[in-house]
């Protein structure tokens, strides 16, 4: 590992202090109750499929990473 890893991990880290920080605000609830989250309940048994919030993960962080690469 050099010098440049460091910024990376210092980055990530803030990276997930904001997203604990909003999540524990309450800001994210609307996170997997999207339209096609797909939530099915029977007895004792609950199936959540969030769809429409791994998509929207998925095209952020592609958009993040293709901003990395023009770099």
């Amino acid at each position: 590992m050099g010098r440049q890893f460091g910024p990376w991990l210092v980055g990530i880290g803030l990276l997930i202090v904001v997203f604990g920080g909003l999540a524990w605000a309450g800001l994210l609830s609307w996170f997997g109750r999207l339209p096609g989250d797909l939530r099915f309940g029977s007895g004792g048994t609950r199936v959540f499929i969030p769809i429409t919030s791994m998509l929207l993960v998925s095209v952020a962080l592609s958009l993040v990473f293709a901003l990395i690469r023009r770099r």
